[in-house]
């Protein structure tokens, strides 16, 4: 594995750096070892940020766009044993997960690329109705004036891409607000796309208090979206405080996955154990909760209980671990407390749960109860709570029973199974012998409910959040 330095980073307004005062140091979840520090601004930083970005300067060429984005997606694969080790190290992913992770930030690097030589558009004959004239009507996107993307720490650099690359191919500047867990990679991932060429005033990125950075930048009037992926609660509070702007929040997930009778053995308990325990269970699609038909759910569990104690469970920088910690010491003790609550509610423990610092081994409950605090609210780690259900008709109520409309998975070999899951799931996405959160980098990608408003991900519905519709007439 690439060796971690120690980084000493600093915020950028518009390409300049900021000199702040205070100092943010990021330790190891794993560890506690100093993996970088960076200054951070002030309220004042931030809103001489804003300025910047308003800045007269040529709007992009299409072309121009697509050089820096294909620039930066060649040196993210040069530089990609750097950027996963900087990533296992700062959120404590298993070494493999970040080196995945890195790999889907180059497809959404790519794909944004694609897009921003395309110029999506309609055309609409104005002599379809006898109130019409002989003209035509075209339609043509241009980029909003200014974006915030305000992003979470358990995608360090995924989730930044996925706002930043869709919005610069998009032609829209963006001020990037990066989580405060796991800020490091961010800043290196903007350097970077400085160093593709793109113009500084495209993007700066900003850390600090949230009342001097976060709240200016989302209250700002001069801002024209906000897109935002974290906790239910602030993302809420984000679109109640905007004010009048695009808000586009992505708040979470309890994903369930449905094992029927007719499914493949081996195929469920594989998705039920990557989708619960995959990078260390921090996913929004995570698999949250496994509904198993009560005529299978015993032998699922025995099969389950021996896959998962292939789940290894320790330094996130060795190559065999294929669960690292959590984000930190409180996320585990957290966990650990829902396994107590569940536990002393009726459920059964069956296999792992012993916290160390902030690793936790892979836990299989079952017996939960349907009103337990860890299927009722996301639990964000790897926990893997079993629930029986009578039929299809019993896993889909129960699937649909909590606050969240994410993703959804289910495991059959009945069609009409299948399209009953796909029509009566109430969530952004029903995958079929998958896990939930199966997707690639430009499919869409959202949910309903407290899962949060519009298409947050997939390049070319994303790049619909930073721009604007115009349409002009001409006499044809």
């Amino acid at each position: 594995m690439e060796p971690v330095n120690k980084y000493s980073l600093h915020c950028y307004a518009a390409g300049n750096i900021i000199q702040g005062q205070d100092q943010l140091t990021i330790r190891s979840p794993y560890d506690q070892r100093v993996i970088g520090t960076l200054s951070t601004v002030k309220r004042a930083d931030t809103l001489a940020t804003i300025e910047a970005a308003f800045v007269q300067k040529p709007l992009m060429s299409h072309f121009e766009r697509y050089q820096v984005l294909n620039k930066a997606q060649t040196l993210l694969g040069e530089r990609k044993a750097e950027f996963g080790a900087l990533i296992s190290a700062e959120s404590g992913l298993c070494i493999r997960e970040a080196m995945y992770e890195t790999g889907r930030a180059m497809d959404v690097l790519l794909f944004a690329a694609i897009a921003a030589l395309q110029e999506p558009g309609q055309v609409f004959s104005c002599d379809v109705s006898p109130h019409g004239r002989a003209r035509k009507i075209y339609t043509v996107q241009e980029p909003v004036a200014l974006a915030v993307a305000i992003t979470p720490f358990n995608h360090p650099l995924n989730q930044v891409a996925h706002k930043v690359a869709p919005a610069l191919a998009a032609g829209t500047p963006v001020i990037l607000k990066p989580s405060e867990k796991t800020p490091l990679t961010a800043i290196r991932f903007v350097e970077l796309l400085y160093e593709a060429g793109l113009p500084p005033h495209m993007l700066s990125v900003l850390l600090g208090p949230t009342n001097e950075v976060a709240e200016v930048l989302v209250s700002d009037p001069r801002v024209s979206v906000v897109s935002f992926t974290g906790s239910v609660a602030v993302g809420k509070r984000i679109a109640q405080t905007a004010g009048y702007k695009k808000v586009i929040l992505e708040l979470g997930g309890n994903d369930p996955l449905i094992i029927l009778e007719d499914a493949d053995m081996e195929l469920a308990v594989t998705l039920a154990a990557e989708g619960a325990f995959r990078n260390s269970g921090q996913r929004c699609t995570a698999v949250k909760r496994i509904l198993v038909q009560e005529s299978i759910h015993d032998e699922f569990v025995t099969n389950f209980i021996e896959k998962t104690k292939t789940y290894t469970c320790g330094d996130p920088a060795h190559p065999d671990t294929i669960v690292g910690t959590v984000i930190d010491e409180a996320a585990a003790i957290h966990l650990e407390l829902l396994i107590e609550k569940a536990v002393a509610q009726g459920a059964q423990l069956l296999q792992g749960g012993t916290r160390q610092g902030a690793l936790l081994q892979p836990a299989v409950l079952t017996q939960v109860p349907r009103h337990a605090e860890m299927v009722v609210q996301e639990a964000f780690g790897p926990l893997a709570p079993v629930m029986a259900v009578k039929d299809i008709e019993d896993a889909v109520t129960l699937a649909n029973s909590t606050a969240y409309g994410l993703s959804s998975g289910i495991v059959t070999s009945n069609l009409q199974h299948a399209m009953y899951a796909i029509k009566h799931i109430k969530a952004g996405t029903v995958n079929i012998n998958e896990v939930p959160g199966y997707r690639i980098e430009h499919s869409p990608f959202g949910g309903i409910k407290d899962s949060g408003l519009g298409i947050k991900e997939g390049v070319t519905e994303a790049m619909k959040t930073f721009s604007f519709t115009k349409t002009y007439s001409l006499p044809w």
